[in-house]
């Protein structure tokens, strides 16, 4: 039973349905809200797949990956990020051939909702809000942590108000214009990995100031695996988990792709080749970043060791990221710098894409009655303002990080949002396999599809196991030669007694229904129609030369 009527508090939202000039001049006459429910349909094919981008590389592809090198050694964070990228390539199999089937608002978790459970869809619904929500701040931590590489004189609160401020001008514009702010910075994201790439190849076979042709030396001396925590195999095989669960916070992608999928211009058209190309696009800078770290610097290099110890100063600096720390060692003066001012720009687009998606899920939430009615009221230009506002409230627990200690505090937070990212993805998989069934059982052809994912349903199974695998084994440190401590096994483990919580409260107090495998409402309330009749009468845009250049790079 739906809970909507419970929580419903005033008018249904306002619904834009009056095209814009722009649209009327290109021809597009229908509904630029067909199927979004008040979110406007006009992100290009080369937007959102910048915003996948965008969203998904951040802090952790320069800075904390290299925290896991030490426990892994270089081999074993390339194999660990190997293997959670197989992993996360089934995950986005089953996110693209339910989004891209029905592009609506938050659509992964409308569709535990509708097709399990809405218990099931509460539950991932606040999971991933919190997720995104919480990683807000933490990038505003990080943009005052690569600030402070230069000087520790600009006040954090400065630096916090005038984030938040940016954030709010750019996500408060419609869409159209967000669209078009986060393409150009992701694009700084792409020139800076392949940058970085470019550096790690000229360096190592002697293109560099010292003339040291060093290859792949520190595969070799001090060596290629690390015995963490115990000793000889099990050592490695502990020092390759504990890559892959850096992995799993730092590889996501499919999520991203799915939370403009209503505001997406032509999504049967642009979703899936924006999914497809997460594998060679996503996964080739995580991997190949992972790879990169472990050839640039040694597993053992004293200032990485020193920094992640907390034992100089400016702890937790940009100076931390392992291919700054080798430009100082080559000795190379204006391109740290240089990188550090474009990993600025990369933390602040993905702060701005983290909040953009907080906001859409809880839109998404409150038309399903997971949240109060009065977040899915939109401007006129479809933007989810109250839901907006909302979600810049958890900016300001970025001025915890006033406090010299809170800092720390703050980098907690990425053991719980690893614990929710975990969680729904393997729902998402699970909430597949009744897509999977509701298709069979109707006698819909999966042939027939926008997005038709490989080896399904066997896909679905290596996704669900794989993250369940992850998500009970996140916390093995605990476990391990006197190891335990109870603060970590909450952060490691506490958002699965919260998800449970959320699962239960909402299946006694609303009753909610499990829908049977195979007996899904697979057009959500005629949804389906209604997108079938935009993308019918839908007339493309006209494209100039610089457009059609760029949509031959990213679409």
């Amino acid at each position: 039973m739906s809970a909507s009527k419970y929580l419903e508090k005033g008018p249904p939202p306002s619904v834009a349905t009056d095209p814009s000039d722009d649209d009327v001049a290109h021809g597009t006459t229908v509904e630029i809200s067909a199927g979004s429910q008040a979110l406007h349909r006009k992100l290009r094919g080369k937007e959102v797949q910048l915003f996948a981008i965008g969203g998904a590389i951040g802090t952790s592809l320069y800075v904390q990956m290299g925290s896991a090198l030490p426990k892994g050694g270089p081999a074993g964070l390339f194999i660990g990020f190997i293997i959670w990228g197989a992993v996360m390539w089934a995950v986005n199999e089953c996110f693209a051939e339910m989004v891209s089937y029905l592009p609506v608002p938050s659509p992964f978790v409308r569709f535990g909702s509708e097709w399990v459970d809405g218990a099931l869809g509460f539950a991932m619904a606040w999971n991933f809000f919190l997720n995104m929500a919480f990683l807000v701040p933490f990038e505003i931590v990080a943009m005052n942590i690569m600030i402070t590489f230069w000087t520790d004189k600009v006040p954090v609160e400065a630096i916090i108000v005038a984030m938040i401020v940016l954030y709010a001008i750019l996500n408060v514009s419609t869409v159209r214009y967000f669209g078009i702010s986060e393409f150009y910075l992701s694009i700084f994201k792409v020139i800076l990995m392949l940058g970085l790439f470019c550096f790690t190849f000229i360096t190592m076979v002697g293109g560099n100031l010292l003339h040291d042709r060093y290859g792949f030396r520190y595969w070799n001396s001090p060596g290629a695996f690390v015995e963490h925590i115990s000793t000889g195999g099990t050592g490695r095989f502990l020092g390759i988990l504990s890559c892959m669960y850096q992995a799993s916070f730092s590889i996501c992608g499919p999520e991203y792709i799915s939370m403009v999928a209503a505001e997406t211009e032509n999504p049967r058209k642009i979703l899936p080749p924006a999914f497809r190309a997460f594998v060679w696009r996503i996964l080739l800078f995580f991997v190949g970043s992972a790879l990169c770290m472990g050839i640039v610097i040694p597993y053992n290099d004293a200032t990485l060791l020193a920094i992640l110890g907390g034992e100089v100063s400016g702890s937790g600096t940009g100076a931390a990221s392992p291919y700054i720390i080798a430009m100082q060692r080559l000795t190379i003066h204006f391109l740290p710098h240089l990188v550090n001012a474009m990993i600025m720009t990369s933390i602040f687009s993905a702060g701005n894409g983290l909040l953009f998606s907080a906001t859409r899920t809880l839109h998404g939430m409150s038309l399903e009655g997971h949240a109060p009615r009065f977040f899915s009221w939109c401007t006129k230009g479809g933007v989810p303002l109250w839901a907006l506002l909302f979600s810049l409230g958890f900016c300001l627990l970025a001025f915890l990080q006033v406090n010299g200690s809170s800092a720390s505090a703050l980098s907690y937070l990425v053991d719980l949002v690893t614990c929710c990212q975990l969680i729904n993805y393997g729902f998402t998989a699970l909430t597949y396999r009744h897509f999977y069934s509701a298709l069979k059982h109707q006698g819909i052809s999966r042939d027939t599809l926008p997005y038709k994912g490989r080896f399904q349903p066997y896909t679905s199974y290596f996704a669900m196991g794989g993250t369940l695998f992850m998500l009970l084994a996140a916390g093995y440190d605990l476990f391990i030669n006197g190891g335990w401590d109870v603060m970590w096994f909450f952060l490691d483990y506490g958002m699965i007694a919260f998800f449970v919580l959320a699962f239960v409260f909402w299946k006694v107090v609303f009753r909610s229904r499990y829908v049977r495998p195979g007996t899904a409402d697979l057009s959500l309330g005629g949804l389906r129609e209604e997108i079938d009749n935009y993308e019918a009468l839908h007339v493309s845009r006209e494209k100039g030369k610089v457009d059609k250049v760029l949509a031959k790079i990213f679409e």
